[in-house]
């Protein structure tokens, strides 16, 4: 479901990537100006010392690096642990060196990625040793074990040399990953895709891991490594003399501590505060939401906040909001496996039935961005040639955005021309409950019940369920065997900019897992896919980009998903804190954020 951006130092273009900041605060009684976007604002300086909460509904998705994909766990993964790359919250060109000491060096046959780590970096209590690249090495090989199941390692990482195909049983000796001393990371690459590759070095899954210490973890699957992170970030999450999270309480709370063998020497995080307390299980997102425009010290996490509270923040508090480009696409997914949306038509159906400016009402309306009709967001390469805002004449199922009973009568009626059950009116007259899973806070739990009335418009009969938000991709939606139907609250952010980042992990039927998967759709289109797989090898340019929006158009035409909202992320932040906002992640930077 999201993030990293393209770094390589032989690609100016792998460079460009959407990456802003905000500095907001300041008091609530301001009544000039507009809402700050987070867009090319300075990170201001902060104050050292203090204490935030972060109130938030849900759980991370995982505290383990090799298995983070949630946007919420981004937001604490970041700050307790380091990648090879990340981002400044205030540069908007490339990502920095973090755990690396410079820029990936790429052979010119796009086949050999050199990358040199910094000294000093040490792991967290109780390891407390000092980080080198073999820790980085067994990182990147641990998510190909079945125990440690990844969303994207074998999608991004799958052309290093020796690496499985499909998850392995144990930890795999990838023979692609090399470390000639305790500085030097090397990978080699079957094919030239260096760029996927080193963009893919921002990832979560470069965060080190320490064999010796996580071997025992790993051994079990799934692997018990997520109760016992040790960390390299300025934060930590409080743990016990083995190691144990005992700071961490699934679904409760998540306490972060001072690392006490971080060396800020090393790193570019100014980690003002002393403390984080992150406050789970505010799923009633109303009273959350006006806690901490009203309170103290508190910022808000997962969700966002109500259309009706936004729309207050928008006009009394607006220098406690900020709007986040999020660099994504939000939609409904229909399971393409599963009766009856293994029909195309049946899929178009409900494409047109489907009222978009409805869903963007539930979270603040045109304030929070632009109706989608497809995948590749504004922002990214491929967009325009796809075909910018405004769907083409083609998709006549996406023409209107209030939806077109019509058009949905015309391919239901094809679907019954095909075998599917339907009505002579167009309607579909299977009997079956098809589940459906929605988050259980706002403004999600009011686009999951609106998307729930677009379904039953047509004669769909639901077995509407709503559970936390992580629950919804660690339980559901991201377990194929779940059986689940309709997931109505997902939505994809940027890995990095380049189309393929919204394609591959999303659409590409090689890329769906057991658990962990985004593929939500199971779409498995072998054009689709040999369509995706090609398209990778292209460099960074005119022809990567219109290859790409062809393939975006593919996946349209297939009706997978509903697409609806090119949104931007709002944040809000009590008036006594100078909250900064990751772009990359579209959450607060935690290691930026400071008390005023």
């Amino acid at each position: 479901m999201m993030r990293t951006p393209m770094r390589v130092a032989m690609v100016a273009s792998l460079f460009a990537l959407a990456l802003f900041v905000a500095a907001c605060g300041s008091s609530s009684n301001d009544k000039g100006g507009s809402v700050k976007s987070s867009a090319g604002q300075k990170i201001p300086t902060g104050k050292q010392g203090g204490e935030i909460t972060v109130l938030s509904a849900g759980d991370v998705d995982y505290v383990d690096p090799g298995q983070m994909y949630y946007t919420f766990g981004y937001m604490i993964g970041y700050s307790v642990n380091r990648p090879l790359y990340s981002f400044k919250p205030d540069n908007a060109e490339k990502p920095v060196p973090d755990v690396a000491a410079a820029d990936p060096q790429i052979s010119a046959d796009l086949k050999t990625i050199t990358i040199k780590i910094k000294k000093g970096i040490k792991f967290s209590p109780p390891v407390n040793r000092e980080v080198t690249t073999k820790d980085i090495k067994y990182a990147m090989e641990r998510v190909f074990s079945a125990h440690v199941p990844n969303p994207y390692a074998t999608g991004y990482f799958g052309t290093i040399v020796g690496a499985p195909k499909t998850p392995t049983n144990n930890i795999p000796n990838i023979s692609g990953i090399q470390t000639p001393d305790d500085q030097t990371l090397v990978i080699k690459l079957s094919e030239p895709k260096a760029a996927t590759v080193a963009a893919a070095l921002v990832m979560p899954l470069t965060m080190p891991v320490p064999r010796e210490y996580a071997a025992k973890f790993d051994a079990k699957n799934p692997s018990t490594y997520d109760q016992n992170v040790v960390f390299t970030g300025p934060y930590m999450i409080q743990n016990d003399a083995s190691g144990k999270l005992i700071g961490h309480k699934p679904a409760k709370s998540i306490e972060l501590i001072r690392n006490p063998n971080w060396d800020k020497s090393t790193d570019y995080r100014p980690a003002y505060l002393d403390k984080i307390h992150i406050d789970e299980g505010n799923s009633d997102a109303t009273v959350a939401s006006r806690r901490i425009l009203n309170g103290s010290s508190l910022i808000q996490g997962d969700g966002a906040p109500p259309a009706p509270v936004l729309k207050q923040a928008a006009t009394r508090f607006k220098n406690q909001l900020v709007l986040v480009p999020a660099g994504g696409t939000r939609y409904v997914a229909m399971n393409t496996t599963m009766k009856p949306f293994d029909n195309v038509n049946v899929r178009k159906a409900v494409v047109a039935i489907f009222d978009r400016n409805a869903m963007r009402l539930t979270r603040g309306g045109p304030i929070v961005g632009d109706l989608a009709w497809r995948y590749i967001p504004p922002g990214i390469p491929g967009f325009d040639e796809a075909g910018g805002l405004q769907p083409a004449s083609q998709f006549d199922f996406l023409q209107n955005p209030a939806g077109d009973p019509a058009v949905a009568k015309k391919y239901m009626l094809a679907a019954k021309a095909e075998g599917v059950p339907v009505t002579a009116d167009g309607k579909y007259a299977g009997t079956e409950k098809l589940l459906m899973i929605g988050t259980n806070a706002d403004p999600g739990k009011k686009s999951a019940e609106v998307a729930a009335n677009q379904f039953e418009k047509l004669g769909f009969k639901l077995n509407f369920r709503i559970v936390t938000q992580d629950a919804l991709y660690t339980k559901f939606c991201g377990v194929p065997k779940a059986k689940v139907a309709i997931c109505p609250n997902v939505g994809f952010f940027k890995d990095f900019v380049d189309p393929e980042s919204f394609i591959n992990p999303t659409f590409n039927g090689e890329a769906i897992l057991p658990a962990n998967n985004t593929n939500w759709p199971q779409l498995n289109d072998k054009a689709i896919n040999a369509e995706i797989d090609k398209a990778a090898l292209l460099p960074p340019g005119a022809e990567r980009s219109k290859t790409n929006a062809k393939i975006d158009n593919d996946i349209t035409a297939l009706a997978p998903a509903i697409p609806w909202l090119w949104d931007k992320t709002p944040l809000i932040e009590s008036k006594d804190v100078q909250g900064v906002a990751d772009n990359y992640s579209t959450v607060w930077h935690l290691s930026f954020t400071s008390l005023k």
